[in-house]
């Protein structure tokens, strides 16, 4: 990863912990990142993480004895027991295998993972939820902009049935043990910088993008809230939209809105290329600023 410069800001936890889905788009940031500020993190994934020299386990998260002995701290020569979990390993979106196939990755790998956590004492589990919990891909459209964490799910996949299925799981764990802390984090579309030059054709047409009110999130700053996330105090189960601070688009955000979805509320005065995806909740609470935007990553026009 060559683009990756390091974190902006210091964490003020750290300790071992345990990282699924590491060889991830964002599993990749992310245990760059926490290795940075000092967290000791064991990598684990069903394949070699690209770049990792540090420890790592390959897993079936599918296995609950795997898992159990993972957040136990009992696989050989790769102990102790873990601080805390950042679950992140799922088949990463809709239709990239039969609906049945990815319920039956992902709600029993989040499962595993949330209730391994629970009897191997730790308290604190931050995992990926989904931008799609909000009711991608817009189809019917979205109740009001910026979207927010203040209305109930919509899941229009079985994909996003299963997030939503882990935050209620999540509730539900935080019920039985009120010392868990469990934040899920409804994750835009991760990019990395490569990605960005793709990005002015999307102007052309503005229905490319409409599924995710034109939302990205750069895996640094992806990275950066799950840091955030893991320093976070409050017990209890807590949901944060995390996306970048502006759209993928170079047309403002309040004409796409009056193209695209003339008949939605829009809440607040945009700013020109503000996200509709709301990040306030993430900023006020866990203190989330992101740093990368596309627009800096492309070189300047002559």
């Amino acid at each position: 990863m060559a683009w990756w410069t390091g974190a902006l800001y210091c964490s003020g936890m750290t300790g071992r912990v345990v990282v699924t889905g590491a060889a991830g788009k964002l599993g990749r940031a992310v245990v760059a990142d926490l290795a940075s500020q000092g967290w000791d993190v064991l990598a684990v994934d069903r394949v070699p993480v690209p770049g990792w020299n540090g420890d790592s386990v390959r897993a079936d998260l599918d296995d609950y004895g795997q898992v159990l002995e993972i957040v136990s701290g009992a696989v050989d020569e790769r102990g102790p027991r873990p601080d805390a979990v950042v679950h992140l390993a799922a088949v990463p979106a809709p239709g990239l295998i039969p609906n049945s196939a990815t319920f039956a990755n992902n709600a029993p790998a989040t499962w595993n993972v949330f209730h391994a956590a629970h009897k191997a004492g730790l308290r604190k589990v931050v995992w990926a939820s989904s931008e799609t919990v909000l009711g991608l891909p817009f189809d019917t459209p979205p109740p009001y902009v910026p979207v927010d964490e203040e209305y109930a799910p919509r899941p229009e996949s079985t994909y996003s049935l299963v997030k939503t299925l882990e935050e209620e799981m999540a509730s539900q764990f935080c019920r039985w043990n009120p010392e868990l802390s469990m934040v899920g984090l409804r994750f835009s579309n991760v990019m990395y910088p490569e990605d960005y030059a793709a990005f002015p054709s999307f102007d052309a047409d503005p229905s490319l993008r409409k599924w995710n009110l034109w939302g990205y999130i750069d895996a640094r700053d992806g990275a950066q809230a799950v840091r955030l996330a893991l320093d976070y105090e409050p017990r209890g189960r807590e949901v944060f939209v995390i996306a970048n601070a502006d759209t993928v688009m170079s047309r403002s955000s309040a004409a796409l809105m009056a193209e695209v979805f003339p008949d939605v509320k829009i809440r607040k005065e945009l700013a020109e290329h503000e996200t509709l995806l709301s990040i306030d909740k993430a900023r006020r609470l866990l203190g989330y600023d992101p740093q990368h935007s596309w627009r800096d990553e492309l070189p300047a026009e002559s």
